[in-house]
């Protein structure tokens, strides 16, 4: 029988059981209860924990092991991704819709019965969007309707994503590269994936113990970051940015 640590909803800056006291199965359940407060959420996200639940289920936090990582120079681009980005049919841009976009991914999608991120969750991220703690990226098409994007948090040299979405062709793909370009340029170390999924193992990603995960955290969450609300900079020029051996086919 699985026991569960219960965190009390009154007091969020509550301290976290050690990840090694995190479920088998289902891989990684810490703990439940608690609320989504910006303390709580940042103090999670600094010792390798996220929320993941759906609605009429309380708060489940999560550390899986291993986890999924991707360091932004060693984003992924395909031949066929990399003529989309020098053909530049959209428009990039930071931290200009995000509540539009943790609405849009957050959307019922043909493949998912339901989805996890509920209202709850969308009012606590847009709560840290407003603190300057979680951070969107937007692509538009050319007449200019939102046709992809991802939203993330971030601490340190970290950015945690949370999840994307696309209405065009390679939109999540392309918000994910111009994303880490500009993290490499900033100096971030690294992009949390929470778990391997094919598409972004396809971008790069890989998996490491979670062990070494929290030791990651633990040197790079304390950096001085780069603080919000963030924009695109124009000296960067993402089509020619990433390096050349590193394009697949």
């Amino acid at each position: 029988m699985t026991r569960v640590y219960w965190l009390d909803p009154t007091q969020p800056e509550q301290p976290f059981p050690p990840l090694a006291t995190a479920t088998r199965e289902p891989d990684g359940l810490l703990a439940a209860g608690g609320d989504l407060s910006v303390s709580r959420l940042l103090n999670a996200y600094r010792h390798g924990i996220f929320p993941w639940y759906e609605a009429g289920q309380p708060i489940l936090w999560w550390s899986p092991d291993p986890r999924a990582i991707l360091y932004p120079r060693d984003v992924r681009i395909t031949r066929s991704l990399r003529k989309t980005l020098r053909n530049r049919p959209y428009t990039v841009r930071f931290d200009s819709r995000f509540e539009e976009v943790i609405e849009t991914c957050a959307a019922p999608r043909p493949e998912q019965d339901g989805t996890w991120i509920t209202r709850e969750m969308m009012q606590a991220y847009s709560e840290l969007h407003r603190t300057g703690h979680a951070h969107s990226v937007e692509v538009f098409d050319e007449v200019g309707r939102l046709a992809g994007g991802l939203y993330g948090v971030a601490i340190g040299r970290v950015f945690f994503g949370e999840s994307m979405f696309s209405h065009m062709r390679d939109g999540s793909k392309i918000a994910l590269v111009w994303l880490a370009c500009h993290l490499a340029h900033w100096g971030y170390h690294v992009i949390d994936c929470q778990q391997a999924t094919p598409h972004m193992i396809g971008m790069g990603a890989h998996c490491i113990p979670r062990e070494r995960f929290a030791a990651m955290l633990d040197r790079s969450c304390p950096l001085p970051g780069h603080p919000g609300p963030w924009s695109v900079d124009p000296a960067l020029e993402v089509p020619a940015w990433h390096p050349a051996e590193n394009t697949v086919t």
